[in-house]
């Protein structure tokens, strides 16, 4: 990890800096492989598969007995695991769900929003290196609430061609039948365009790497919608002298196992938390089976020291970051000059991991410093929310002269005579209802 000690403010946009791949020789890849699925369909799907994932597919859609067989093999402890997280997350995003509220703007004038779960459904589930299951909990449990009728899920086989066995539990527990084991550009090409086996979505959620992101990105500009541009994992953490240095070495490897492109970033205003969690980071970097990803990760990370509590959330707010974690003094008040996260985690008791996996929010956050304008998943996610207004005689005709004067304005004669041509009836006729 690189330290940094107070950098100047017109260095932060080169020090916070994400890495990125070549983004146009990233786009020309993904945008091959997904004009291939939308021409070949199936037969894209098993050659892509072949190619990156080296697993000669013989069925595209998981067979009933798969399911079976992951319930023999998933131990208890990680089943009851999976019913905790998944009841803590269904009470969190059940106190979402909106009620209709009819609001009278003027006598007469009744105007209400309800929101309708989308109909047709993608989750992308990332395997690779490793299996995250507790994604279709993020996923499907507002999916599910929000009322979504249809939901796809799509995640790459191991390399034994099997998908792993809690992803297959967790799939069934949150009542998601339609699995398909494809993974990266063409399982998000396959929800966009439909296949032989695989239906076309609406929307499509899920994280992944650089190449799915691309990928979700591409097929949104063409008309697929998707939740957000999440990309790889990110942390970032603000700490004190009373933080505790073991804490946050653990938070930071934490983010930089999930793989080369992640990155970490610590702030503090303390020279020796710096030489404490530096310290604390290469002594637990070593017990780590996942090492070798988390080593290249802290490659691209930075432990910056800075002059005041005021400068690190400039800099934390300059930074977005996915994850947010206040490990200090006072963390809560510090907390309200947060404009800019996916997440936020306070004091020293509050691990990234338990809303990764069990809290209750969504893990399904904003990377890449998208975090300024957009929010992580949740059963808004999910729905669409559709206005609806019904006026009385009485009220067309209290609001009539508004509207009239605005169309006037605008020059759309047509607006102006859709509501004169209904006054002229109801003051002619009396009896109209």
């Amino acid at each position: 990890m690189q330290i940094i000690r107070y950098p100047e403010k017109n260095t932060w946009n080169t020090l916070l800096q994400r890495p990125v791949l070549d983004n146009s020789q990233l786009e020309a890849t993904v945008s091959a492989v997904l004009a291939d699925v939308k021409k070949y369909g199936d037969e894209a799907l098993r050659r892509y598969t072949l190619q990156f994932d080296k697993v000669p597919l013989t069925s595209i859609p998981v067979p009933a007995e798969a399911f079976e067989v992951a319930d023999r093999l998933l131990g208890d402890d990680l089943k009851n695991a999976i019913r905790t997280a998944a009841a803590n997350i269904e009470a969190f995003h059940r106190a979402q769900v909106e009620d209709v509220t009819v609001i009278e703007t003027m006598p007469g004038v009744q105007c209400w929003r309800k929101p309708v779960g989308i109909e047709k459904v993608g989750l992308y589930i990332p395997g690779g290196t490793a299996p995250l299951f507790s994604t279709i909990l993020m996923l499907a449990i507002p999916a599910r609430l929000a009322g979504c009728s249809e939901i796809v899920l799509c995640t790459p086989p191991g390399k034994d061609g099997n998908i792993h066995p809690a992803v297959l539990w967790a799939a069934r527990f949150t009542g998601i039948s339609q699995v398909f084991s494809i993974g990266g550009v063409q399982a998000i090409g396959a929800m966009a365009y439909g296949t032989e086996s695989v239906p076309k979505v609406y929307k499509i959620f899920g994280p992944g790497n650089q190449y799915v992101t691309c990928a979700k990105q591409l097929v949104n500009a063409a008309g697929t919608a998707i939740d957000m541009p999440a990309g790889p994992s990110e942390v970032a953490v603000f700490a004190d002298e009373a933080c505790v240095p073991a804490f946050v070495a653990a938070d930071l490897l934490s983010q930089a196992e999930h793989g080369a492109d992640s990155q970490v970033l610590l702030v503090t205003t303390s020279e020796t938390v710096i030489t404490a969690v530096e310290a604390e980071v290469r002594a637990q970097l070593e017990k780590l089976p996942r090492r070798e990803f988390a080593a290249k990760a802290l490659e691209n990370s930075k432990l910056v020291l800075v002059r005041d509590r005021d400068e690190a959330m400039d800099m934390l707010n300059d930074y977005a970051p996915e994850h947010l974690i206040m490990a200090c003094e006072n963390d809560e008040a510090l907390a309200t000059r947060v404009v800019n996260a996916g997440s936020v985690f306070l004091g020293n008791y509050s691990p990234e991991s338990a809303g990764d996996y069990a809290s209750g929010t969504n893990h399904t956050l904003p990377t890449n410093g998208y975090a300024t304008a957009y929010s992580g998943v949740s059963v808004d996610s999910f729905v669409k929310k559709i206005t609806f207004q019904r006026l009385s005689r009485e009220g067309l005709q209290a609001i009539a002269p508004a509207i009239e004067a605005m169309a006037e304005a605008e020059g759309l004669d047509a607006h102006k005579q859709a509501v004169s041509i209904r006054v002229r009836y109801i003051q002619n006729d009396s009896s109209f209802k």
